[in-house]
């Protein structure tokens, strides 16, 4: 918001070596050179014409017919007695911009009366979607194997590895309870993965052919120390052997059920295939379920089988 200036000389706006009479509404054509410069002159209330500011102070007298401004005492001593209520409020500035022609248009002087506003941005602070939770203890869902790039999903039941000595343990039942052999303890499922070598065979028929005896005698016979928590294997038996598609890659998997000296004994599968990530050596995952009751459900080998993923899919 600004106030129209009253009445006076300002510098002419097309002619900044002049000065020109403003009287009040619009400039007239009364010029004159400019003077020593005198006190300012009070503004007058009203709105602007044409919403620039003066960059000279204001100066008393009207104009003559030759252009001159007179220079009574008395208008003097009247316009002094307003110069300091003037200084703190009247900002000159010629405003001078173009028409639509090119050519310069005059604009009126003006009174800046609205205060500046602070626009400081506000503190950043967090919108309610950048504000984000903290995310659950376990983690996602799945189980990462980054070694040979593959993900299985964390079914009920199961949890990551915790305080387990054994090798490349993906994932466990939740919970221990007594070896049947009376010392140690067991748990009624596990699943690890490794990399298959070259000695394991050139094919994840082959593969998985090969593994499964090692892999139920490490789980079922004998420990890594030599002892044998079950009382060791007494007889197997082929559940199931044939290719799988194991997240969109041809495997193959063989599954025993393994009799034990002690205990319901257990399930044992050993599955092969190649995987997406590096040279796509085959990767070999192994699943351990106890028999009985308290084991796993069965049906859980066939879910993980489907859920395996690469990570690079």
């Amino acid at each position: 918001m600004s106030v129209t200036p009253p009445p006076g000389w300002y510098r002419d706006p097309s002619a900044p070596h002049l000065e020109r009479w403003w009287d009040g509404t619009a400039w007239t054509e009364h010029r004159r050179a400019p003077e020593a410069p005198a006190a300012p002159t009070p503004p007058v209330s009203g709105p602007p014409a044409y919403g620039s500011q003066p960059t000279v102070p204001l100066t008393p007298g009207r104009p003559s017919d030759g252009g001159a401004s007179g220079k009574g005492p008395k208008v003097v001593a009247l316009i002094a007695a307003g110069a300091v209520l003037l200084t703190a409020i009247v900002t000159g500035v010629i405003v001078l911009g173009e028409d639509d022609g090119g050519g310069k248009v005059e604009t009126a002087p003006t009174l800046a009366t609205s205060p500046p506003v602070d626009r400081d941005p506000a503190p950043d602070t967090p919108s309610p979607s950048e504000s984000a939770s903290e995310p659950p203890a376990d983690g996602p869902a799945v189980v990462t194997d980054q070694l040979n790039g593959i993900t299985l999903p964390l079914l009920d039941g199961w949890v990551r590895p915790r305080n387990v000595t054994e090798a490349d343990i993906l994932m466990t039942t939740d919970g221990t309870y007594d070896c049947p052999a009376d010392f140690g303890f067991c748990r009624h499922g596990k699943v690890t993965s490794r990399t298959a070598s070259a000695d394991d065979g050139s094919s994840p028929e082959a593969i998985a052919k090969a593994d499964i005896e090692k892999a139920a005698d490490a789980a079922y016979d004998r420990d890594l120390i030599g002892r044998r928590p079950f009382g060791g294997i007494e007889s197997h038996k082929v559940m199931g052997s044939g290719p799988v598609s194991v997240a969109g890659r041809a495997g193959w998997f063989v599954r025993w059920r393994v009799t034990t000296a002690e205990g319901p004994g257990g399930y044992v599968q050993s599955l092969a295939f190649p995987t997406g990530v590096g040279t796509g050596s085959p990767v070999v995952v192994r699943y351990v379920f106890d028999a009985g009751d308290d084991g796993p459900p069965l049906a859980d080998m066939d879910r993980l089988t489907k859920g395996i993923r690469s990570t690079t899919d």
